[in-house]
């Protein structure tokens, strides 16, 4: 199964107001370079200035997410960004002639039509994934709400939501994978109670409504007053109650609309993590504030990992070469054999496992009171992972040997004792030329790197 990056196949446009704004606005979905991910464009700016759907951008969180770059805002961005997270996109550019992209019906719908009919190619660049490989949480202490993210194999989310009243109850709404996203979540419209309704009017926050594009449920008698409000405001000559007391105008797509609707908004949301994530998503009680605080969470983990560089491999799985192989490749033997098994190898890296136990020999003499792996071996061990990448370039690798030329800049960052595990990663920093090689290695345990150094060797032919 193909898993390339995907982005329109031609541009399209839409238009409508905005919903807080209450201003026109035309937005325009266009094609993407890979690895562009989404950007909003305001075309209405002087120098088209852009914004990139990144959590860390995120200013505002009150009723809609809003992001904000250099003084440039987009507002409302989390229904359009569940549209093109929800079918599988990877890179659009977004095009504003205002702040704030059209409410449309106050769900994803329309957004998702219009990309059907532009339509949706792949591109030659592979996705980038991150993998949740433990619990990670975020907990809004104030409100008690809370997102969860547990080890899966897609993208799945589930939403509990509970707002304390009759009228709405408990509901919940779940996301199998994106497959469903069209025809499972799109559709849900933004829902609002009678009560923050008159304070957003009031507040002016919400000049872009009407009774067409937002489900209101009424928690509350609606008195003279406030009927005039929403009879001005929706420009309706009446205001009537339906009996599963909602407002009038408007019929439920669904008994659990709002759930959905809440788990639209936790995609749109996610959607600024940038990077797309292997995970069951458990959100109660979501909200924008604690989506996109949990999307900066995993945004800056993903950073951090990335810099570290991580292999991402399964310990369990078959290596490409166990023992007995690599003592087919390299000349070492016990005790100077130092690498147990190679899990990746290519034409420029090679991932090879250290398995530390106290039978080591050097524990004997090197701080018998506390083991401690010396540096030292740490360096041999990684030179050993480096020699199968060099030797599988050879065809008769038992002809040669791998000598050390220089080593710089390395750096001890953990100590490495009995029972742990070391995972050495060697790339090429230069195409091997003339018998030399130059890498970079790094040993990691766990997701610590504990050792990392820049190499060059050489392979020599052994004399007869």
């Amino acid at each position: 199964m193909s898993d390339k990056q995907k982005t329109l196949a031609k541009e399209i446009s839409l238009n409508g107001v905005g919903l807080h704004t209450g201003k026109s606005v035309s937005m325009t979905l266009k094609p993407a370079e890979s690895n562009t991910g989404f950007v909003f464009v305001r075309t209405d700016l002087e120098g088209n200035p852009t914004v990139e759907a990144d959590a860390n951008f995120v200013t505002y969180t009150n009723r809609g997410t809003i992001l904000e770059k250099k003084g440039v805002k987009i507002h409302t961005t989390e229904h359009i960004l569940a549209a093109l997270f929800g079918m599988d996109l990877d890179n659009v550019i977004i095009e504003l002639d205002n702040a704030e992209p059209p409410i449309m019906d106050g769900s994803a719908k329309f957004f998702v039509e219009a990309i059907n009919e532009a339509g949706i190619v792949e591109q030659n660049a592979e996705r980038e994934y991150y993998e949740i490989k433990e619990i990670i949480s975020y907990t809004d202490l104030e409100t008690g709400s809370e997102i969860t993210a547990l080890p899966s194999d897609e993208f799945k989310v589930t939403t509990m939501v509970d707002f304390g009243t009759k009228v709405l109850g408990t509901q919940n709404a779940t996301l199998k994978g994106l497959k469903d996203f069209e025809t499972e979540i799109a559709d849900a419209r933004t829902f609002s109670f009678l009560h923050e309704l008159e304070q957003l009017l009031e507040a002016g926050l919400i000049k872009g409504g009407d009774i067409s594009n937002a489900i209101v449920y009424v928690d509350k008698e609606i008195t003279a007053e406030t009927e005039e409000k929403l009879k001005k405001a929706f420009n309706k000559d009446s205001i009537s109650i339906r009996p599963n007391g909602i407002l009038d105008n408007l019929e439920l797509h669904y008994p659990n609309e709002a759930a959905r609707h809440k788990l639209l908004d936790v995609v749109g949301d996610l959607a600024l993590i940038g990077t797309r994530i292997k995970a069951k998503i458990i959100a109660n009680k979501p909200g924008h504030l604690v989506n996109t605080q949990f999307a900066k969470k995993l945004n800056r983990q993903i950073k951090l990992e990335k810099r570290k560089n991580v292999p991402n491999i399964d310990l369990n799985a078959d290596p490409v070469y166990d023992i007995n192989g690599i003592m087919e490749l390299l000349p070492h033997r016990p005790p100077f054999l130092l690498i147990d098994k190679i899990m990746e190898l290519s034409e420029n890296h090679v991932i090879g496992v250290k398995n530390i136990s106290m039978n080591e020999p050097y524990f004997v003499g090197h701080f018998p009171q506390e083991p401690i792996m010396p540096g030292v071996m740490m360096v041999e061990s990684m030179a050993q992972a480096a020699g199968i990448l060099f030797l599988s370039n050879v065809p008769d690798p038992e002809n040669y040997s791998t000598y050390f030329m220089k080593i710089e800049t390395v750096k001890f960052k953990k100590k490495v004792v009995p029972g742990d595990t070391i995972i050495f990663k060697c790339e090429l920093t230069q195409p091997i030329r003339r018998g030399i090689i130059t890498m970079q290695g790094t040993g990691y345990v766990g997701d610590k790197v504990v050792i990392e150094a820049e190499m060059m060797a050489q392979i020599v032919k052994n004399k007869v």
